[in-house]
């Protein structure tokens, strides 16, 4: 650092205003008053003498001429003064005498004229500051209160917030700091108030942002109470909007209408806001009419959409038909003071024109425009479906009078928006042939809506399961609008339902194409995949889906069944443990968990959730039998009572659950209990040959008369069991020989009778349960043979 200081040379170096101080003594009239000799002159005759004339040169004095060689001779005024600049016994007289002009120094004979030092060479470096001086230390710190107050507006825009809370901390400790400092060394007066207003408005700021509320509150309180602060008293909107956050909508409005004491009108826009947060809140506590009038007062000053959607809300809560009628018109007068489409669309052939047009086209105005417009059409639309049914006597004469009134203003297009609306509507009324007519209305309209209205016949017809009406408006909703992404879902989903998969999926792919956040197809095309047996390509779109869906239950199960498809339990296992944590009641859900333990040996697990299940729903045969057969298999007869006479309840005409409580009660040493179920059983089924055999069993071992009686009814049962078989055996034979004959060679394409559910697999205890229960042989034997 010392390497760029240069010191000042100690020798002097030739002044250029130098000698001018210097003069000969004889014009020295500082001490003549103190000089004898010339008080004496003045006293005497000599004192008194005319002054000398000015005389002509060479007359009385002789004066020094230069001449053509360059020779000087001395000039001399009349009185022997030098002449001004002369040179006189080798020294140069000044150009002026005064002493206050600064000359001090006398030049040598022949001085160069430099006036502007520039024979001096350069000039000597300057002297570093001295930073540890009271001031500097003051800028020094200055500078480091405003850099942490940058830190902490940049860190608050980047999401940190605890960081931008910490650096507005260390800012408002320095800048206290900072004013001792100022107190100490200069007057009060110095204080510099913009960067306190700074700091405190900046750690309120950040306070607020990390929800410490109470904080925020009194750092904004000591700016608003310091009368040095201008505007401090705005403030108070920030304190309200505190206030609004905490529900404490009293001292809401009262901050809020103190600053709109203190706010000057020509500050009309912030005015405008904040009487909008007035009504807000008057509409928090239920005073709507208290928020009527602040509504009405912008509407009537300065018309915006919330204010007025706001304003249709009060009307609507308190029931006023004729005021929501004027308020709605209100909404569609609003201004959107955007520029029309025709605008962006070439009108010629000129180049220059054309790609300015394309250029401002999607441009940052074009989109904020884009959005200004469909926040209106929310809005719009919003309140047309809220008032429709509250306006008339009912919502289809309502929605008659929005479209009307939509029709006449500057949003023509919502009119056919509302007309779709008013049918979805029929819809959730499960009004399914008016919201019909009201779609088809739109076959004859311009192509977007026709699409629309298309698109939504054919859900309507596929939700009827009329397959070939579905189809015929999906195709003609895809004809006039090749880019509907919904319409090519549905035509997709007419496709598979017929089974043809590939073609299915190559229109939901074709709709991703022209949509890639259409979560149907891309669901759909998964499902497509999982029926065609591409295991690995199906997995990849639910994963992609889940991506998008984090918690959605369908996709969930869906990963977790082509997981179980490709032989991965563990996979399937970890998938339905997040299903079950975004649908905790599914049933279905947790009986699947139950099967994958059951399948994996873990009966304590497959216990756990299959008793989740049954918990949650009761009625699940599937889940019961379990249930019931794990009691059994545990030896605990008498708790599995209980869930197989809720199966009974469920299926009284099975005979099986039935059969299956008076076994629970013999196993368990129940014999009279099981002795009444067993003839209450054969009662409701006199020909039930299991039913008689326990009878006959029972009876036998208790010593009772109707031994006899039931052994007769079942050997009668038996016989004509017998007889039964072979009426079917020799039925069977005959069709056999007929086949054989070519009597019946039509008939190859024989269809079992139970269909697919015969191909059905069943869980390990249920197999268990269906097998020993209708055992005949071995009666003396517990009906679950270990």
């Amino acid at each position: 650092m010392m390497k760029n200081v240069h010191l000042a040379p100690e020798a002097d170096e030739d002044d250029l205003y130098s000698g001018y101080n210097d003069y000969n003594p004889t014009f020295d009239t500082e001490d003549l008053e103190n000089d004898p000799a010339f008080q004496q002159a003045v006293k005497t005759s000599h004192g008194r003498r005319p002054p000398f004339t000015a005389k002509v040169p060479g007359t009385s004095s002789s004066r020094t001429l230069a001449t053509g060689y360059g020779s000087k001779t001395t000039l001399s005024s009349s009185i022997g003064r030098p002449v001004t600049a002369a040179v006189q016994d080798g020294v140069a007289r000044p150009m002026t005498a005064v002493q206050a002009a600064g000359y001090t120094k006398a030049s040598s004979r022949g001085a160069v004229f430099d006036p502007l030092g520039q024979a001096r060479g350069p000039a000597p470096p300057l002297e570093t500051k001295n930073e540890d001086s009271p001031e500097g230390k003051i800028k020094q710190l200055e500078k480091k209160v405003n850099e942490l107050v940058e830190e902490s507006s940049i860190a608050h825009s980047c999401g940190d917030l605890k960081l931008a809370l910490e650096k507005a901390k260390d800012a408002g400790r320095k800048e206290r700091a900072l004013v001792r400092q100022r107190e100490q060394t200069m007057s009060p007066a110095n204080i510099n108030l913009d960067l306190t207003y700074t700091v405190l408005f900046n750690l309120a700021s950040q306070y607020s942002a990390n929800e410490m509320y109470a904080e925020a509150l009194n750092t904004y309180q000591v700016i608003v109470k310091n009368k040095m602060f201008v505007n401090g008293g705005m403030l108070k909107v920030n304190m309200a909007n505190i206030y609004l956050k905490q529900r404490n909508y009293s001292k809401a409005i009262k901050f809020y209408r103190m600053a709109l004491d203190q706010i000057a009108s020509v500050h009309k826009e912030m005015r405008i806001k904040i009487m909008q947060n007035i009504g807000i809140a008057f509409i928090k506590t239920g005073q709507y009419t208290d928020a009527i009038s602040s509504f009405e007062h912008i509407m009537s000053t300065s018309p915006n959409l919330k204010a007025g959607f706001n304003l249709i809300l009060c009307y609507f809560a308190t029931g006023d038909r004729d005021q929501m009628k004027k308020a709605f018109q209100k909404l569609i007068a609003v201004p959107l003071d955007i520029d029309d489409d025709d605008k962006y669309i070439s009108q010629g052939d000129d180049a220059h024109t054309n790609l300015l047009i394309e250029a401002i086209k999607n441009d940052s105005l074009r989109q904020m425009e884009r959005e200004r417009k469909a926040t209106a059409e929310k809005y719009i639309m919003t309140a047309a479906k809220l008032i429709a049914p509250a306006i008339e006597t009912s919502f289809a004469v309502g929605y008659d009078w929005c479209v009307d009134v939509v029709k006449t203003s500057q949003y023509v297009e919502l009119a056919n928006d509302l007309e779709i609306n008013k049918a979805i509507t029929y819809l959730r009324q499960k009004d399914f042939n008016q919201a019909v007519e009201t779609l088809k209305m739109f076959e004859k309209k311009d192509s977007r809506v026709k699409s629309a209205a298309a698109t939504n016949l054919s859900f309507l017809y596929f939700l009827e399961n009329e397959v070939t009406q579905a189809s015929t408006y999906s195709d003609l909703a895809v004809n006039t609008d090749r880019y509907n992404p919904a319409a090519l879902t549905n035509k997709g989903n007419t496709i598979f339902v017929n089974g043809d998969y590939e073609k299915a999926a190559e229109f939901y792919k074709e709709a991703l194409r022209n949509d890639s956040s259409c979560t149907e197809a891309l669901y759909n095309i998964g499902l497509t995949l999982k029926k065609l047996n591409r295991l690995d390509e199906a997995l990849d779109s639910f994963l992609k889906l889940h991506a998008i869906l984090r918690n959605s239950a369908q996709v969930l199960f869906q990963i977790a069944s082509i997981y179980e498809l490709m032989e991965d339990p563990n996979q399937a296992i970890e998938w339905l443990m997040q299903l079950i944590s975004v649908v905790p009641t599914d049933s279905h859900a947790l009986a699947k968990l139950g099967e994958l333990y059951d399948n994996e040996g873990d009966k304590s697990q497959a216990f756990q959730y299959y008793f989740e299940s049954y918990r949650y729903f009761p009625s699940n045969i599937e889940v019961i039998e379990w249930l019931g057969a794990y009691y059994i298999d545990t030896q605990f007869c008498e708790k599995a009572i209980h869930y197989f006479e809720r199966a009974a309840l469920i299926q009284p005409t099975q005979v099986k659950w039935q059969l299956m409580v008076a076994s629970c009660y013999r196993r368990s040493g129940n014999y009279q209990k099981a002795l009444d179920t067993y003839k209450m059983i054969h009662r409701k089924f006199p020909d039930n040959a299991e039913c008689l055999r326990f009878l006959v069993r029972l009876c036998t071992d208790m010593g009772l008369k109707e031994t006899q009686e039931y052994a007769t009814k079942l050997k009668r049962v038996e016989k004509l069991k017998e007889i039964r078989e072979q009426r079917i055996k020799s039925g069977r034979d005959g069709s056999a020989r007929t086949r054989r004959d070519g009597s019946a060679s039509g008939d190859a394409s024989y269809l079992d009778p139970l269909g697919p559910q015969a191909e059905r697999p069943k869980t390990a205890l249920r197999k268990k349960v269906d097998e020993d229960e209708f055992a005949d042989e071995d009666l003396g034997d517990d009906l679950l043979p270990e």
